[in-house]
């Protein structure tokens, strides 16, 4: 009879979470936004197919154009010579693909407190919080951007061509991923093959960073290998662009740091017109020296692109002292594999030393 009873009740409770879970996710801006995410990703899910079956399909009924072909081609190339010829580890990634309906994916909103450099976060149930927020809703994304700027926050809101559910499910690659240019895929899937082989608990900019250099090196090897010397140039200059920005990032970093750290934590006026201060003459060094350098970029881009505590701290995530990276691998006879290897094994060695309070 306890038994029973027991269960009736575990059974009514049940129930009633269960009830309760759907206001919540239908009612509250959290609810919403994650039942969305959660349509989308099971839209996306639902269109998966064996990547390797449609590259290699050139029969008369193919389903998929030989443009997207020869893509899907790229990516299982890419994803070949990651694993033989750089050791990582591709597990199932990028090995079905779906096909959307739009070019855009999903936007991603960054916010950072303009008096100084940190980035407002996110709480998300079971994973916690992060330093971003991708909406497929384009025009929540619009108001919510809109409203931090009301609020006092410097913000950036732009398009990503992929997402990540962080292992819960076997993510495909998506159509707005395929297209990207050859030299951008082939350093995304390498970049993202990355994470898969070794990521750092906890150190954002770390992983993100070390990812960068191994795309960046990583394309070029591939092309190479493939002996497709136009494509190699291309991918060269993207990373001297990488380095080339990566350096500007991190002094323009270390300034703004230098004025938030001269002027007391309450003197919020003060510490942002010095901050706009060191941005203007950031400005000027991004548009008459910096740009210059700079392969592929449209004209004007120097003036263009913006400059506040949101966007700077997002393109360091991504760009932080590539050059350490890169130091390695010259050092090393600019062997890419033992390069990652070397890296890997001295931040391993930092972790446990740390680890161990030495």
């Amino acid at each position: 009879m306890a038994i029973a009873l027991t269960w009736r009740l575990l059974r009514r409770a049940t129930g009633l979470l269960v009830v309760l879970l759907a206001v919540v996710m239908g009612v509250t801006p959290m609810g919403c936004y994650i039942s969305r995410a959660a349509y989308e990703e099971a839209r996306i899910l639902s269109r998966r197919q064996p990547i390797a079956r449609l590259a290699a399909d050139t029969s008369a009924n193919a389903k998929t154009d030989a443009a997207t072909r020869a893509k899907l081609g790229l990516v299982v190339a890419a994803r070949r010579f990651a694993v033989d010829s750089l050791g990582l580890n591709a597990g199932k990634s990028f090995t079905t693909y779906s096909r959307l309906d739009r070019d855009t994916l999903v936007l991603v909103l960054s916010a950072a407190y303009r008096d100084r450099l940190e980035r407002k976060t996110w709480w998300f149930p079971v994973v916690g919080r992060f330093p971003y927020k991708g909406f497929f809703d384009f025009e929540e994304a619009q108001r919510t951007a809109v409203a931090m700027r009301k609020d006092g926050f410097d913000v950036t809101l732009g398009a990503s061509s992929a997402f990540s559910t962080l292992g819960w499910f076997n993510d495909p690659l998506v159509s707005t991923t395929v297209a990207m240019d050859s030299i951008s895929l082939a350093n995304t899937i390498i970049h993202e093959l990355l994470h898969n082989t070794y990521f750092a608990k906890g150190r954002v900019p770390f992983n993100e960073s070390f990812a960068s250099f191994v795309g960046g090196r990583g394309a070029e090897h591939f092309f190479r290998a493939r002996g497709d010397t136009s494509s190699l140039r291309r991918a060269e200059e993207d990373w001297q662009n990488d380095l080339v920005l990566g350096a500007f990032w991190e002094r323009l970093a270390q300034e703004i740091d230098s004025v938030f750290a001269a002027l007391p934590t309450d003197s919020s006026a003060a510490r942002i017109a010095a901050r706009d201060t060191v941005y203007a003459r950031g400005r000027r060094r991004l548009v008459d020296s910096v740009a210059p350098q700079l392969k592929g970029y449209p004209v004007g881009w120097g003036e263009r692109v913006a400059l506040n505590n949101a966007v700077l701290l997002s393109r360091r995530v991504y760009a932080e002292r590539l050059d350490r990276f890169d130091s390695v691998y010259t050092a090393g006879g600019r062997d890419l594999r033992r390069a990652i290897e070397r890296i890997v094994a001295s931040d391993r060695a930092r972790v446990d030393s740390v680890g161990k309070g030495k």
